[in-house]
């Protein structure tokens, strides 16, 4: 599998605030990477390609950026974490992106920025586009966060925040989504050498400097949550080579809901091969913290032996698209039995037809058609070009797995 997006884009950012040169091995390469990449090149930093591999060469704050753009396209990551990083620059960075990241929320983010002391302009909309003007440092202190919406809201203060003068301490108020994501921005912070003290709803970062590393990206669990729901909806196996048995990312969770489902799962080899059924179960799930996968779920309920209920998943309608009524409608379009509910899916399986699943330029939502289609003769998925957004040599993937099959 390629590279986790979400340890990539991490690990890239770290890299360039730190001194000296430092090697990730094994990102991601795909349009999210590459929009962080560019993003932080506008603010100093440099990056080498070798072999599978980027060689970064850091540049800590502050750095002269003049009148500066970053295009953050459709990825949630480099319109939260740069604008901290922006903060720390000299000079004006003016942020915007894809029609639809105009709609996905960063207020928060520029709110909790302004209270830290960092001047944004956004005409009041807490909303691409904005601009950050930054003059060379971030005074810091206590800050107080909704992150209702996004655990990247969290991710995108803490991650610039040893270079605050004062570090930052983060109060998160509402209900975190996604909370193993913003546990992974602490361990791969800690791993680069910052000071972070996290508890419950509460980070404290100390002021610091990351350290040149050399840092393995894991295969990406949430991409390989379609092949291996491949195995699941076609009783059959798949094997995914280099399967991490201790994570950042929540793997445990994943397989943890697969495996309720009936599927088998067996390590050997360095892979972690999952064994699908000969029905699978349906279920009901608390997929608040691996909301990621809630379309590879969702398909798989679709064509299971009783009902699925999936909840806690509410903030997923800020993603790509709105990711719940976009699966009901697909499913529904089929011939399917699903409702939305206020935080999550309510999904009856039933015999399902052919025809065209739209994708809403999701990439999420492109994969888990390609894993209905493997059940359902007949399927079409519009759009495949989108999955380029994570996993850009996605079709020819599966088309050799559904041949090697």
């Amino acid at each position: 599998m390629p590279g986790s997006k979400s340890m990539t884009n991490r690990a890239l950012l770290c890299a360039s605030l730190a001194d000296r040169v430092s090697r990730v091995r094994r990102p991601l390469a795909s349009r999210d990477s590459a929009l962080m990449t560019t993003a932080l090149t506008t603010l100093g930093a440099r990056f080498e390609s070798t072999n599978a591999d980027f060689l970064v060469t850091g540049a800590p704050p502050p750095v002269a950026v003049g009148n500066a753009a970053v295009d953050v396209g459709l990825a949630g990551t480099v319109a939260r974490f740069v604008p901290s990083v922006a903060a720390l620059a000299t000079g004006t960075v003016r942020f915007d992106g894809d029609e639809h990241m105009r709609r996905r929320p960063v207020g928060q983010l520029l709110g909790a920025l302004q209270t830290l002391g960092v001047e944004i302009d956004d005409g009041g909309r807490g909303a691409l586009p904005f601009a950050v003007h930054g003059k060379g440092m971030v005074r810091g202190g206590s800050v107080s966060v909704d992150a209702t919406q996004s655990s990247q809201l969290v991710s995108g203060l803490l991650l610039a925040a040893p270079y605050f003068a004062t570090g930052a301490d983060v109060l998160v108020t509402g209900d975190l989504p996604s909370a193993p994501h913003v546990a992974m921005t602490v361990a791969m912070m800690r791993r680069a050498g910052a000071d972070v003290d996290a508890s419950p709803g509460r980070w404290r970062v100390l002021p610091g400097r990351y350290q040149p590393r050399d840092v393995e990206i894991e295969p990406d669990a949430t991409s390989a949550s379609y092949f291996l729901a491949a195995a699941a909806i076609t009783a059959g196996s798949v094997t995914v080579t280099d399967w991490p048995h201790h994570s950042v990312q929540p793997c445990d969770q994943l397989l943890g809901v697969l495996t309720a489902m009936g599927v088998r799962f067996e390590y050997a080899d360095g892979g972690l091969t999952a064994v699908g059924p000969g029905t699978l179960s349906g279920i009901d799930v608390d997929m608040h913290d691996i909301a990621e996968v809630t379309p590879t779920i969702a398909v798989l309920a679709a064509v299971a032996s009783g009902p699925t209920r999936i909840r806690g998943v509410a903030h997923i309608r800020l993603h790509e698209t709105d990711r719940l009524a976009a699966l009901a409608t697909e499913l529904n379009r089929l011939g399917g039995d699903v409702r939305e509910s206020g935080d999550g899916l309510e999904i009856r399986p039933r015999r399902l037809c052919a025809g065209l699943w739209h994708t809403y330029a999701d990439h999420r939502l492109a994969m888990s058609g390609a894993v209905l289609g493997l059940a359902v003769p007949g399927i079409r998925v519009a759009d495949i070009g989108c999955t380029s957004k994570t996993m850009p040599d996605f079709p020819a993937r599966w088309r050799a797995l559904v041949q090697r099959g």
